[in-house]
């Protein structure tokens, strides 16, 4: 009987509490939380996706089944990550308060879509990941995963006072994985977080917390110094069609891309070389502080020149100032995570609308940190060079100006009139 009830006993132990799809990334947290997870009771399959990041996904595999992961997937999701999340912020010239390019931001839908499709592939109870309780990171990953699986259940360790009071920091979470055999780097870290994907590369924590503190000038990754970036600028001949990019061109050596990855990858060579696309910003995250980020967008800083420019070439006045207002509107809910909401969807589709004639060429010059525009073409112009001209009349009558100006200085007058009336008064 003893012995019976210790097998019914050690049985018990090993029953499962379920499946947990896991956003690993092969780092120290993850496979950290990968190791806790298992103990718990939980079995773990590791999911990395592949947006462009830097990373040795052979040794990351192994390392996640050395750790006793179930299932290891790793996804290349880049071409679905240009074509399907940053064209659509192209499109929009998605900027998060008035600098910022939301290369975390449109990253995470990315990665949470295919973490569900895992988890209901695999029929799996639960999703885990390791974004802090502090930062935005959590609301993206996890309102991803309940729009598109509404039955799922999320672990975030990084919430659980159970993790966060016993790893209260990179020195006890070393600890931990020294004592458990998990790989450590054995160069020091540096002293800052650093995110990566085909977008961007963003930095913060640690020493850039005092908002003070310049970048050490070693930071940056993708970038060169603008001071030490060629003495000779790039010319590039982008086009559109209905607001993406579909051929990049590159004047002097006459070479051309036309696959959204390799012409995205491509601005990014371009872009970097010249030191394009810094910016260090405090920025107000969703939950409520502020923090400080310093962000490298090579590319997608050279497109919203581009895009800003053949839009504006193309789109009639008052349509643009209502698709900029949607822009700001689209920018607000993809950084607060909204990616997969009815209002991102309505967005969404009213500036695909916007985007149906912004086609055409621009001609721009990459140099020494900026980008500058040199001309523009479009089958779909609503510039009228006979119109504008100063030389020729075209069809344009200059004396119905007069009644234009007078209408306009209606209400001008009438606030003189009643200015005058009340300093009189005085």
């Amino acid at each position: 009987t003893e012995i019976n009830v210790k097998c019914m006993m050690f049985s018990l132990n090993c029953m499962s509490k379920g499946l947990v799809v896991l956003a690993y990334s092969g780092g120290l947290d993850t496979s950290c939380i990968l190791l806790w997870l298992k103990e718990q009771g939980y079995d773990v399959i590791a999911f990395l996706a592949n947006i462009g990041q830097d990373e040795d996904f052979d040794a990351a595999q192994k390392k996640a089944e050395k750790l006793g992961a179930k299932k290891v997937f790793i996804e290349d999701l880049r071409s679905e990550f240009v074509q399907e999340f940053i064209w659509p912020a192209v499109q929009a010239n998605a900027v998060y308060e008035d600098r910022y390019l939301l290369g975390t931001s449109i990253a995470r839908p990315c990665i949470a879509r295919r973490q569900v499709q895992i988890a209901r592939q695999e029929r799996a109870q639960y999703v885990s990941h390791g974004a802090t309780g502090k930062g935005n990171d959590q609301v993206r990953f996890e309102l991803t995963c309940y729009a598109l699986y509404p039955q799922v259940q999320i672990i975030a360790p990084w919430r659980i006072p159970e993790f966060y009071s016993r790893f209260r920091g990179r020195k006890d979470l070393m600890e931990y994985a020294e004592k458990h055999g998990i790989p450590v780097p054995v160069t020091p870290k540096a002293p800052w977080s650093m995110d990566a994907n085909l977008m961007h590369i963003s930095y913060e924590s640690g020493i850039l917390e005092n908002p003070k503190n310049h970048a050490p000038s070693d930071l940056y990754q993708m970038t060169k110094n603008p001071e030490d970036s060629p003495s000779e600028p790039d010319v590039l001949e982008i086009d559109f069609a209905k607001g993406v990019p579909v051929r990049v061109t590159h004047v002097k050596e006459g070479t051309s891309k036309d696959t959204p990855l390799e012409l995205f990858c491509y601005l990014n060579e371009i872009g970097g070389k010249h030191g394009v696309g810094r910016i260090d910003i405090v920025e107000n995250r969703f939950i409520g502080m502020k923090s400080r980020g310093i962000y490298e967008t090579p590319g997608g800083t050279v497109l919203l020149h581009a895009h800003l420019d053949i839009e504006t070439f193309t789109m009639d006045r008052e349509v643009r100032k209502i698709k900029q207002s949607l822009g700001i509107k689209f920018s607000e809910l993809i950084y607060n995570g909204f990616w997969y909401s009815p209002e991102c969807e309505f967005v969404r589709h009213c500036i695909d609308k916007s985007q149906e004639n912004v086609e055409g060429r621009v001609q721009l010059s990459v140099f020494k940190g900026q980008v500058y525009i040199l001309g523009r073409e479009s089958p779909k112009s609503l510039y009228n060079e006979e119109l504008v001209s100063m030389d020729v009349q075209g069809d344009y009558d200059p004396c119905d100006a007069s009644g234009f100006i007078k209408i306009n200085a209606v209400r001008l007058r009438e606030h003189n009139r009643l200015q005058g009336a009340t300093q009189k008064k005085l």
